[in-house]
């Protein structure tokens, strides 16, 4: 299992997201998204530079989350597209050569299933349970992620509401990769990040 983290402007502190992103690294972060779905374009970018300048020291992944440009500009590892993404994805595709996509796919296997024919990298399901942060309708089933396993050759992202206490029932899933924001970056990342490893 490898642990992806997400991060979120109201959780973290501008001045501080070097240094909360380094610490959850070094507890275990996999993968760094970068989350800033309010801010303008230039500040992300900003702090898209100053973000890679940590993930290259570790040789971690910068995904931008649902901004190609702002990935391609800034030479990010890849890209995570969200919703109505089916005609964007073929310009991501062309834009992002050789770069990571990730899609959210919520309960939606036909959709994994379509992107990963389409090229997608991961694909990404949840909210698995109730989120502060992703305030999506809870999953159904987590026997979906048996399903996607059974059916899918790229690794699959749980997200949503996942901690410490609960993920590895997700693990017995088939979940490749475990997705959190509130759960490493509430309090001190290195220790949350190190929680996933009990």
């Amino acid at each position: 299992m490898k642990l992806y983290v997400i991060t979120d402007g109201f959780l973290i502190k501008d001045e501080e997201l070097e240094i909360s992103v380094e610490k959850a690294i070094k507890g275990g972060a996999k993968f760094v998204q970068l989350r800033d779905k309010f801010l303008p374009f230039e500040k992300k970018l900003e702090r898209a530079k100053r973000l890679l300048k940590i993930t290259k020291k570790y040789n971690v992944p910068l995904i931008i989350n649902d901004d190609v440009i702002l990935a391609k500009e800034v030479n990010a590892d890849g890209v995570h597209l969200g919703e109505n993404e089916e005609y964007y994805f073929p310009f991501a595709r062309e834009m992002l050569r050789n770069k990571i996509i990730g899609v959210s796919c919520y309960g939606d296997l036909e959709r994994a299933i379509k992107f990963q024919n389409m090229g997608a990298d991961y694909v990404a399901f949840g909210s698995v349970f109730l989120s502060k942060t992703k305030k999506r309708e809870v999953l159904k089933t987590l026997k979906i992620f048996q399903w996607a396993k059974s059916l899918l050759r790229i690794p699959i992202v749980a997200i949503g509401g996942i901690n410490q206490d609960n993920y590895k029932v997700l693990l017995e899933f088939g979940v490749d990769i475990i997705a959190v924001i509130s759960a490493v970056f509430e309090g001190d990342p290195y220790l949350n990040a190190l929680g996933f490893k009990k």
